[in-house]
């Protein structure tokens, strides 16, 4: 099983590399952070649209490794149609997974996003994936100042 799922941790990471969901500037967009990983070079800059405590639209820019363009990628789709609440929420839980500091992964609750679980085995790699998570809960709490990993 755990042979499957790193496979498939490799074949979503380079999926969503080669092909990021989301990857443009939203118009007029509500929220816009700025994100950066020194440790990696990762830079992002999010955008988010809100229509009744939703994110209606999310999309993002920028440059960085696979992990942190795939980890992006996902993200937008899967906080996009969700409150901001859920977005929280999402973000708490995927931080507390590929961080190790919850060790009785809820993986389910994370969806296609389960798989970069395998990413804390790499604990080099934890800040990539991470970086757009930071840069969304930036985003929702209203912050303005850029968003780093360090």
């Amino acid at each position: 099983m755990l042979e499957n799922l790193r496979e498939l941790y490799q074949e979503i990471v380079f999926d969503h590399n080669r092909n990021p969901r989301n990857f443009r500037p939203i118009e007029n967009a509500d929220r816009k952070i700025e994100g950066y990983n020194p440790l990696c070079g990762d830079r992002i800059t999010l955008y988010l649209k809100l229509e009744n405590g939703r994110i209606a639209d999310i999309g993002f820019q920028g440059q960085g490794c696979a992990i942190s363009t795939a980890s992006a990628s996902l993200m937008t789709e899967i906080v996009k149609g969700k409150t901001l609440t859920e977005a929280e929420k999402l973000f708490m839980t995927f931080h507390a997974i590929v961080t190790g500091q919850d060790e009785r992964l809820k993986l389910k609750e994370l969806g296609k996003l389960a798989v970069l679980a395998g990413v804390r085995q790499y604990p080099s790699r934890i800040k990539c994936a991470t970086l757009p998570w930071h840069s969304l809960e930036a985003a929702i709490k209203g912050q303005q100042e850029p968003v780093s990993t360090e």
